[in-house]
């Protein structure tokens, strides 16, 4: 095991929404941190002890919380955010679940709520409305009640049910 002093910067190679990208890091940064310093500012930072899920992203094809993730350990990894969903300009069908159905006030909950959504209708692409309650109750949302949350993400399921939508 190598020991690394954590003002000594450490190379690391991360995949993103399909480009590579090479950076130096401390050890003890944060995912969430240098995605966004990278440019991926639709990963919030909410709370920065996991609770809310603004920071979620797809890492290795599982749904993680960037601010729970050093970035050290997630060198090599892919990593999806919320900007890589949209494909040659056009929204992704959960995206535009979300704005056909008003599934959000502010917005700031709204990029990990979406990430948390894809994430889910991968592992259950047809969930009833506890299953979609259960797999985004790790996300918080101050403002819009879950309602019309729940409801995009079960039109983005019948969406992507009749037309899949293929992502990289």
């Amino acid at each position: 095991m190598k020991i690394i002093n954590n003002d000594q910067k450490v190379k690391i190679t991360l995949k993103i929404n399909g480009e590579k990208y090479e950076t130096e890091v401390e050890p003890r940064r944060l995912l969430v941190h240098v995605l966004r310093e990278l440019g991926f500012t639709g990963v919030h930072i909410g709370c920065d002890t996991s609770n809310c899920g603004a920071c979620t992203v797809i890492m290795n094809g599982k749904s993680v919380k960037s601010c729970t993730v050093l970035a050290v350990e997630a060198d090599g990894a892919e990593i999806l955010t919320v900007e890589g969903l949209t494909k040659d300009g056009k929204l992704h069908p959960i995206q535009e679940a979300f704005w056909e159905n008003h599934a959000l006030q502010c917005g700031y909950c709204t990029p990990g709520m979406i990430m948390e959504a894809y994430w889910l209708l991968r592992e259950k692409p047809n969930p009833t409305e506890e299953e979609i309650r259960e797999g985004i109750s790790g996300n918080l949302c101050r403002c819009t009640g879950y309602q019309n949350i729940v409801k995009a993400i079960k039109a983005a399921a019948e969406k992507l049910s009749q037309t899949p939508y293929q992502h990289q």
